[in-house]
């Protein structure tokens, strides 16, 4: 089992930004992939960012420019910055962690919100 613990989240104004951080703890040895993802009311979960174990990133359309997605494999964290914030980015983001041969995301953290206001 994977523990995922994100912090961060706030209000903040278009243009504005700011830096996300998740800790995970347990089984760290099974993860391969870690990411975010948010959900906005009324709209389905998607995907914001994702890092593999070897640093390979992949971003969102509508993000990308503006957020960058690191991880520390030595303090088992990924972090995800946000720059030049929009309101169209306010949405509960989560944390995910993927292991090895899976083809999912099978743990998630509790969410934190990200208001953008205009």
């Amino acid at each position: 089992q994977v523990q995922l613990v994100e912090s961060g989240g706030g209000l903040v104004q278009a243009g504005g930004s700011l830096r996300l951080s998740c800790a995970a703890s347990g089984s760290i040895d099974s993860i391969s992939s870690m990411g975010w993802y948010r959900q906005a009311p009324g709209t389905r979960r998607e995907l914001v960012a994702v890092i593999a174990n070897a640093g390979s990133r992949n971003y969102a359309d509508s993000v990308k420019g503006r957020f960058t997605i690191s991880r520390d494999n030595a303090e088992n964290t990924v972090s995800l910055q946000m720059n030049s914030l929009k309101p169209e980015d306010t949405a509960v983001y989560y944390c995910a962690a993927r292991p090895f041969g899976h083809p999912r995301y099978d743990y998630w953290g509790q969410g934190t919100q990200v208001t953008v206001s205009s």
